[in-house]
């Protein structure tokens, strides 16, 4: 096994014999199988161990153990006690959801923290063949019946290519010594019960079992490559960005066959994992939204609009009598001096001495109306927006500067005809919008 994790090791991870490593060992046989290689092998490593207190005494033996172990090999060891239950409880998730989410944060914060370039985990085969029932079972797309990567940033799984057994002979070859986790003989675990009563029975049953197994796997990863090159390719001809959108044409998006199996693979990366709503969604009137937890998405028309969610700015900002420029939420410059006309959208011209201080700059609200420069009596805002045929968006980001409870200016677009003064006259008071 040595020399074919050696082989495995050249042929994919070169660059490990030079980097600084840390090595994720539990106390396992596989994670010790893995120290035991990396050891052979000549590997700059050091150890972290997390202790998720679930065991009682067991676990506090085993980070004992794994201290006396690396000891042993004068190598570095770090080692972190967990309060995992409350953690899961707070965050209303599995057990196994946290232990993972804890395990692989602190990892992350030890390779900043100590310049780690590399991170070893003890993932096998059999690993493999468990994740990829859970998921079928699951549910879950092409992404997970992949597989586990073999890398993932830092992270790297250089067992992947051996199978439990394979590890099992080594650690009996070598007297390789390790704990034994009580808790993985329990079937009421989805996986356990899944490597305990399943997997032997297919094993049983057809005896070349893993490798028609890889080798479907890699059937699956080449679909996954292909499939991917045509989502890109989509996203880069279809998915036309601006600074605050993604605009997506729902007659290009209908054209893809079959469309549950699309619209799943183009919109999970932005948390909409219910093909059904996006369906409907296509089909659905202006305005129309969904959301996730990171993303919205809006039918404005003919199109989709993908916009990520970093809060509603329904804030209110006052501007006093003596400022002469602002840079938040937008730019504007007060009082300045201008050959500019004053009919340019991006400049505007008031008689101060109507103006009351201090000014207030907010979003639109359905209530408010103004009185546009160059028609007679007041209009509806939303009317003008619908006339202007403003997007959902566009009105969304439309800035609306106030005198009291009067609007004077839709910023960039149209002044009040009540403040607006004579370009000749002597007291006037511009404000230029930047863009």
């Amino acid at each position: 096994m040595f020399k074919k994790f050696q082989i495995h090791l050249l042929d994919n991870f070169p660059h490990l014999k030079n980097q600084k490593i840390l090595l994720a060992l539990s106390g396992g046989l596989d994670s010790c199988v893995l120290l035991s290689l990396c050891l052979k092998q000549g590997l700059n490593i050091s150890i972290a161990h997390c202790n998720f207190q679930l065991r009682g005494k067991d676990s506090e033996e085993d980070a004992l153990w794994i201290k006396k172990l690396a000891d042993k090999n004068k190598l570095e060891c770090k080692l972190k006690r967990f309060n995992t239950e409350v953690y899961a409880k707070n965050k209303k998730i599995s057990i196994q959801m946290a232990a993972r989410k804890l395990r692989y944060d602190w990892f992350d914060e030890l390779s900043v923290k100590h310049n780690y370039e590399a991170i070893l985990v003890g993932h096998h085969a059999d690993d493999v063949i468990e994740t990829f029932m859970i998921n079928v079972i699951r549910g879950s797309g092409l992404n997970g019946l992949v597989g586990i990567p073999k890398t993932r940033d830092k992270i790297i799984r250089p067992l992947l290519p051996f199978t439990k057994i394979e590890i099992s002979n080594y650690a009996k070859k070598y007297n390789i010594k390790w704990r034994e986790d009580s808790s993985n003989g329990k079937t009421d675990y989805l996986r356990n019960a899944l490597r305990h009563k399943v997997i032997p029975n297919w094993k049983a049953i057809y005896s070349n079992f893993h490798n028609q197994f890889s080798t479907t796997l890699v059937h699956l990863e080449q679909a996954k490559v292909a499939l991917d090159f045509v989502i890109e390719d989509f996203k880069t001809n279809y998915f036309i960005k601006s600074e605050k959108q993604i605009k997506i044409s729902v007659d290009k998006l209908k054209l893809l066959k079959p469309i549950d199996f699309y619209l799943h693979a183009l919109f999970i990366k932005y948390g909409f994992e219910n093909v059904k709503d996006l369906n409907q969604l296509l089909k659905s009137q202006s305005g129309k939204q969904l959301f996730s937890k990171t993303h919205r998405l809006v039918k404005d028309r003919s199109n989709l609009l993908l916009i990520e969610l970093i809060g509603n700015n329904h804030k209110i900002y006052t501007i006093d009598r003596n400022i002469k420029n602002i840079q938040t939420p937008i730019s504007l410059k007060f009082g300045i001096k201008t050959k500019l006309k004053i009919d340019c959208r991006k400049v505007a011209c008031f008689n101060k001495k109507l103006l009351k201080f201090p000014l207030t700059l907010r979003k639109w609200n359905k209530s408010d109306y103004f009185y546009p420069n160059g028609l007679n009596g007041k209009k509806k805002l939303s009317k003008y927006f619908k006339d202007e045929k403003f997007s959902l968006i566009d009105k969304e980001n439309q800035w609306i500067l106030c005198s009291g409870d009067d609007i004077i200016w839709i910023i960039g677009k149209r002044v009040d005809s009540r403040y607006l003064l004579d370009q000749n006259a002597l007291d006037k008071w511009l404000i230029k919008y930047d863009v």
